[in-house]
């Protein structure tokens, strides 16, 4: 099927345009764009720079994705920006690509929704079916595992990590690793235990609840230090896919996590 293109949008005859793809008008794409099939671009949508959109992805207007990251270490070498398939991208979005520095690569996984005026700043990995609620940030080379919500105008911090299914909430300040199924929020940032609800909704069996909800209660409340609290979770609770990687996301954080 051929592709929509409006008479006024800008599109380097170097792009490569799928099939069924709908770029609006006053839209700007540039030499190294790759759009998969079925990508559908709203009006005022900018795509520059060596940048790959998946298929069935849907960008709104005023979108800006794959320009120069806002980093002044940054020296105009030829980095990327790479978005999977069937992502939403709302209004006044902005995603960075990357830099020599930092990989040379931001990526965004599928299925996510990016909510209007949510910023990706360079380098940055975001996983799956990622919620990022309005004016939510990231700065340069934070790590968002599958399915966490961050919520409206929080701010993550250089080199942060949010783990699986965390949700954090609206206006925090996150500057330590955000831990896994955990619910996260205020300035800066505390962790207010096993995000239980978020976990029966996605179906987790009672028992893979119940081992989470007492490695928190190690970890918060038992008046233990981290390194304590980990190696009472290993001594504790054995036979959880979930809680081992509670324990490798905290052995492996170099910013330390959010308590």
């Amino acid at each position: 099927m051929s592709s929509f293109i409006h008479e006024t949008a800008i599109v380097s005859p170097n792009a490569e345009i799928g099939a069924d793809c709908h770029i609006g008008a006053f839209s700007i794409i540039g030499d190294a764009v790759i759009l998969g099939d079925c990508v559908h671009l709203e009006s005022h949508v900018v795509i520059d720079g060596i940048t790959s959109i998946g298929d069935d992805t849907k960008i709104f207007p005023f979108v800006s994705i794959g320009l120069a990251p806002q980093d002044l270490k940054y020296g105009g070498e030829a980095t990327r920006t790479a978005i999977g398939k069937r992502n939403h991208l709302r209004e006044f979005v902005t995603v960075h690509r990357g830099t020599k520095g930092g990989g040379g690569l931001t990526k965004i996984g599928d299925d996510n929704l990016l909510m209007a005026q949510a910023h990706v700043a360079h380098d940055c990995h975001i996983g799956n079916e990622v919620i990022m609620a309005n004016a939510a940030t990231l700065a340069g080379h934070v790590e968002i595992a599958d399915r966490a919500n961050i919520g409206a105008y929080s701010g993550i911090h250089q080199f942060c990590r949010i783990g699986l299914e965390a949700f954090v909430g609206g206006y925090s300040v996150v500057v330590k690793d955000a831990l896994p199924f955990a619910t996260i929020q205020g300035n800066h940032a505390k962790c207010y235990g096993l995000n239980r609800v978020g976990m029966r909704r996605r179906g987790y069996a009672k028992e893979t609840i119940e081992k989470l909800h007492r490695a928190y209660h190690l970890l918060l409340s038992a008046k233990l230090n981290t390194t304590q609290a980990v190696e009472k979770i290993k001594d504790e609770i054995t036979d959880c896919a979930e809680v081992d990687l509670l324990v490798q996301f905290i052995e492996t954080s170099k910013r330390g996590v959010v308590k």
